[in-house]
């Protein structure tokens, strides 16, 4: 299994799939709601294919439901029921149960056999409309999932799982032997001697952060200004993130 990550084109139709994932969010408030009251009327937890059978009979009834596709609904479930499993087995070393989002910061909703069909090159039809994405890397193998991402600033993203991937042979240059040890104070201290410092790119930036920080937060609720100060402080802590990804990436193919 190989996951790949595409970012789709920024088009007006985009807003088709953004109103999905709303949709999906509605969903999953909604199910959370379902095993909170069973709990309550019951006192035991409600399983997933129950919560499937009912979510079915709504959207059948709902026609906005209708958005989200029957898998990505049937997903949604057991993704919670995941989720619980998890909270049962370790809540006493303190992992919560799942609970409710705000629907305009539900972030996703994957589709499996059906909802999809790649046409070529680098178009995908989901649902009844036809999306470019910027096709950095070929997609080799039997697509499995698909999955479709909002990101803090509204952008989307295409994630896609595939099975049958083939992978390049790695190949060794020296064919010796180094340790690593990972250090509070220094970043990797290497058994021929050398280290690597931290690089440190959080603090090197937080000035900026601060700054952003501070103005959206004086910025009033609601406000259009507000909204373009939080995507600010989104961008500049994408930016760390991507300065981090990219630094570990080129240390670890040096």
């Amino acid at each position: 299994m190989k996951t790949l990550k595409f970012k789709l084109y920024s088009h007006k139709r985009n807003k088709y799939l953004k109103r999905t994932i709303n949709t999906a969010g509605v969903i999953y408030n909604h199910c959370i709601a379902l095993h909170r009251r069973y709990y309550r009327m019951w006192g035991k937890h409600l399983s997933c294919a129950r919560l499937q059978k009912h979510i079915a009979k709504l959207r059948k009834r709902n026609p906005w439901w209708q958005l989200v596709g029957s898998q990505a609904a049937q997903d949604i479930c057991q993704r919670i029921d995941k989720a619980y499993q998890l909270f049962f087995k370790h809540h006493k070393k303190g992992v919560k149960p799942p609970g409710f989002k705000k629907v305009k910061k539900y972030k996703s909703f994957t589709l499996k056999q059906a909802g999809y069909k790649f046409l070529g090159g680098n178009r995908v039809k989901i649902g009844n409309q036809v999306y470019q994405y910027w096709n950095s890397r070929e997609i080799e193998g039997t697509v499995k999932t698909l999955t479709i991402k909002r990101t803090a600033l509204g952008e989307l993203f295409m994630v896609v799982v595939v099975d049958g991937y083939s992978t390049p042979e790695v190949t060794f240059e020296t064919g010796k032997i180094a340790g690593f040890d990972f250090g509070l104070k220094t970043f990797l201290t290497c058994s021929e001697g050398f280290s690597i410092e931290s690089p440190l790119f959080l603090k090197s930036a937080l000035n900026t952060l601060r700054k952003a920080s501070k103005q959206h937060s004086k910025k009033q609720k609601g406000s259009n200004n507000r909204e373009q100060a939080r995507k600010h402080l989104v961008r500049c802590h994408s930016a760390i993130a991507n300065r981090r990804r990219d630094g570990f990436w080129k240390l670890a193919h040096k």
